[in-house]
Parts: structure tokens; C-alpha cells; sequence
């Protein structure tokens, strides 16, 4: 158990930093008055004690931490934090603890899905929480932590390589883990403030500006209002959060590159991002033919407008709804959800296996038909010019395997507890592309409210699998992990 204390001591100081963050909404809802205040007092205390405990028992156990102590650091994180960042949800709003832990997890997964309605009647500083925590997870608590406690001495490059997601953990913008996490951040932070300027001049209120650039930058789905974005009705909001879904579908390394370099160029030497645009166009434009035959409505340009909001909503894994698209034929909702498995890209906060993997798997599968036909002829997989090692075709060969099995795993177990095929299926799907609204009885009017705690669980345990990309949090769970 010693060599685990100084993961533990990690642990602590993230518990205390991740306290500071309750700060926020304590300090609103006291200002406001929204009647909130004791939840976010008792929260603040639970969280900043429990962290000063934990750093405190552990506090002479000083060592880098190995990649060992990263993949462990990163599980507990991830599981532990959505304990207390449900506190407000158990303590205002009376939620069981299933309901108050899941409406947490999917809040720091920027998955979206909730198990709250009646949000326009809400405390303000409730639906304050519910997207902070979203714009949180959305860069990761653990890069977070990386890019402002560089002084902690507890792995910084291990934590960083165990919690981003795909390539983008590889790569090294800075000479710096903690410089290329800051520079992420930054990048991320300066997206946010442009789209909450954005939705303020198109038209909402200040306070509905910052939640909804929280939740879209990081591709999480909470709104404020039970109607989401249909509540505003306005073409010109849609388009702004098009736009920012998309900028935040793309590798934020990229962003940083063309930024900080001021070199535009950088996206079109991304291979990924040529991939990830032609697939969401292609799509729009096949949905919207697709609908314009039933006549939903009224003509081609609102047909188009509908298509393209929640269409990138649902691919880049963000959530957001303007109409109840469960109600469009079913090869439409059934199209989206399959995008949001695989359109974002590596390094973005969306979820899925990612554009990358996509490609690669297409074109493995390509070569092998091209060996069939001239077995002794050598054809090398390319991605963008460069030639991709056999390890990292085995690789992404080996996460598309597991990523299927633990799908069908997760529709097998939400059957298995008496769901209908439909609502398995998707809810399974919503969950581990951290994407939200699924389809049937968790269709975009509905909530995850009607699930079983057994089915909730599941949900949960399927949001920290995607956003974790599987094999971080089932390494920890390997008998060979905990082996000396």
C-alpha cells in the first residue's frame, strides 16, 4: 500500500484544487441569493477537507510518479471527482446519490445526458455548476492540473500521456509538458470567450452567453433550458454553434500550432481535419436531401438549417437540440449517432475512437484488399505523406476491437435490465462517445431520469470509458496492473 501513498498525496492537492473550482458558483449564489447557498458551502467544505485528509496522510510520500502511477491517478480522479461535484445536485435538488453521481460524470465528461428537468426553474447557480463542470472536463482536470501545479512533482508527463486522448498525448508543442498544457489551455480558454461574446451579441442574456460557450466549447450539451437551443429559436445562434463545434471537433494542437505560429497553413497540413469537414458536409447535405422528400418542413433552407444544427451537434458529440429529431425518419437519428463514433478529431473534446483511427482503419482495410489480390506486392498505409508504423496500426487495430466488444457488452447489460432494443442501443452509444441524447425513451425530449440506478450505473460506467478511451480505465482493472 506504501507505494501507492504518494498517487494518494496527487489525489489530495487535486481534491484542493478541485475545490477552488466551487468557489464559482458559492460566491454567485450567494451575490444572487438563489437559495443554493448551503449545498455550495457544505460541497466546498466536503471537497477541501477530504483533499487536506488525503494530502495530509500521504504528505512524506514525495516521488516522480511512473506511467503506473499515472494510468491509477487519472482512474481515481475521474471516478472520485464526480462524487463531489455532485454534492450540490444531493443536497439542493435532493437527488439520489446514483442520480447526483451520474448528472456529475456526465457533466465532467461533457457527455450531456441529465437526469434533471424543469432547468429554466432551477437555481441559477445549479446550471452555473452543471457547465463549468462540463468546460472543466472538457481540456481535462488532470492537463489542468499539469499546466498550473507544475510545482507538485507528481508526473507530469505521465498524467498527461494517461488522460489525452489519442496522437495529441505524443506530441510535444513545447519543450514543456507543463508549456504544452498551458498552450492548450489557453487556446481552449480564448475559444470560450469568443463564443460567449458571440451568443451575447446574437442575442442571449449575459448569464445564458457564458454557460452555453462553456458547453459548447468543450462539446458537452447542458443548457439551461429544458428546450435547449430551440428556446431561442435564432438562426444566427445556430450558426455560432455550429462554428464552435466544429473549431472544438478539430485537434486543439493544431489550433495551438496555427495560433501561437500564426501559420493557418497548419490545418491543411492535418489530414485529419480534411476528413473530419468532408464528413460532416457530405452528411448534411445526404440528411437534408434525405428529409426534403418527406416535406417535414416548410422548404429546402429550414430543412438545411435543422440538418446542419443537429446533425453537428450529435457527430462532434456536443448534444444540443433545436428540434426533437427523434421525430425524423429513422435512418436520420440512426446516421447521427453512427458519426458521433468516430467524426471528431484526436486531440478534440469530442468523443468517439476519433477521425484518426477512422482513417487508418479505412485505409488497413483498403491494403488488405489490395494483398489479396497481389499477396508479395508492399503497400505502406500513409497519413498525410508520412508512412504509419506497424505498431500503431496494431494499436488502433486493437482499440477498435475492444471498442466494439465493450459496445455490445454495454447494449447487452442495458437489455439484459429490460431496456427496449432502440433505447439499449443508443443510450450505449450516447454514453461511450460521451455524446448525451440517445433515442427512444432517452431521446432529445426525454431524459435519463426514466433508468433504472442498475442502467444508470451503466451509463456512468460507459461516459468514464469513452472519455478515458477505454484502456486507461480498464488497465487499472488488469490483474497484471497491481502485480509488483
Amino acid at each position: 500500500m506504501s507505494r501507492y501513498l504518494p498517487v494518494f498525496r496527487a489525489l489530495g492537492l487535486l481534491l484542493m484544487l478541485f475545490s477552488l473550482t466551487l468557489l464559482v458558483p458559492l460566491v454567485y449564489a450567494h451575490v444572487s441569493h438563489d437559495g443554493a447557498e448551503a449545498a455550495y458551502d457544505l460541497a466546498f467544505v466536503a471537497t477541501l477537507g477530504s483533499g487536506a485528509l488525503l494530502w495530509f496522510l500521504a504528505r512524506k510520500s514525495q516521488r516522480e510518479l511512473h506511467l503506473r502511477d499515472g494510468f491509477l491517478l487519472v482512474a481515481l480522479a475521474w471516478s472520485v471527482l464526480p462524487v463531489y461535484a455532485g454534492l450540490p445536485f444531493l443536497a439542493q435538488l435532493h437527488l439520489s446519490f446514483t442520480d447526483a453521481y451520474f448528472e456529475a460524470v456526465s457533466g465532467l465528461t461533457t457527455t450531456g445526458s441529465t437526469v434533471i428537468s424543469h432547468l429554466d426553474q432551477l437555481p441559477r447557480s445549479i446550471n452555473l455548476w452543471r457547465s463549468l463542470i462540463i468546460w472543466l472536463g472538457g481540456m481535462g482536470l488532470i492537463v489542468l492540473a499539469v499546466a498550473i501545479l507544475p510545482m507538485l512533482g507528481i508526473g507530469g508527463r505521465q498524467m498527461f500521456k494517461a488522460e489525452t486522448p489519442g496522437p495529441i498525448k505524443d506530441t510535444r508543442l513545447t519543450p514543456r509538458i507543463t508549456g504544452t498544457a498551458k498552450g492548450l489551455w489557453l487556446v481552449y480558454a480564448g475559444f470560450t470567450v469568443l463564443c460567449a461574446l458571440a451568443y451575447y451579441a446574437a442575442g442571449m442574456d449575459g448569464f445564458d452567453a457564458v454557460c452555453h460557450a462553456f458547453s459548447t466549447v468543450a462539446l458537452g450539451g447542458f443548457s439551461t433550458h429544458d428546450a435547449s437551443f430551440a428556446y431561442w429559436n435564432s438562426p444566427l445562434i445556430e450558426g455560432i454553434a455550429i462554428f464552435f463545434m466544429i473549431a472544438s471537433g478539430m485537434n486543439y494542437a493544431t489550433h495551438y500550432i496555427a495560433l501561437a505560429g500564426r501559420a493557418p497553413r497548419a490545418y491543411l497540413r492535418d489530414p485529419e481535419i480534411i476528413w473530419f469537414l468532408g464528413v460532416l458536409v457530405l452528411s448534411v447535405l445526404l440528411i437534408t436531401f434525405y428529409l426534403w422528400d418527406f416535406r417535414l418542413y416548410g422548404n429546402a433552407s429550414e430543412t438545411l438549417r435543422h440538418v446542419a444544427f443537429n446533425l453537428v451537434s450529435v457527430a462532434t458529440s456536443a448534444g444540443f437540440v433545436s428540434v426533437d429529431y427523434s421525430l425524423w425518419p429513422f435512418f436520420a437519428p440512426l446516421v447521427m449517432l453512427f458519426l458521433c463514433s468516430f467524426v471528431c478529431c484526436s486531440g478534440s473534446t469530442g468523443g468517439g475512437i476519433k477521425m484518426m483511427r477512422a482513417v487508418l482503419l479505412y485505409k488497413q482495410v483498403y491494403r488488405e484488399l489490395l494483398r489479396s489480390m497481389h499477396p508479395r506486392a508492399v503497400y505502406p498505409v500513409k497519413l498525410g505523406g508520412h508512412t504509419v508504423r506497424q505498431d500503431t496500426l496494431f494499436a488502433v487495430l486493437a482499440f477498435s476491437f475492444i471498442y466494439m466488444v465493450t459496445l455490445v457488452t454495454l447494449v447487452l447489460a442495458l437489455s439484459f435490465s429490460g431496456l427496449d432494443i432502440v433505447t439499449a442501443f443508443s443510450a450505449a452509444v450516447a454514453s461511450l462517445n460521451n455524446t448525451g441524447p440517445g433515442l427512444g425513451t432517452v431521446g432529445p425530449s426525454g431524459t435519463y431520469a426514466v433508468l433504472t440506478p442498475f442502467q444508470t450505473w451503466v451509463c456512468a460506467f460507459a461516459m468514464l470509458l469513452g472519455r478515458l478511451e477505454i484502456f486507461t480505465l480498464l488497465v487499472v482493472l488488469t490483474p497484471a496492473f497491481w502485480r509488483k
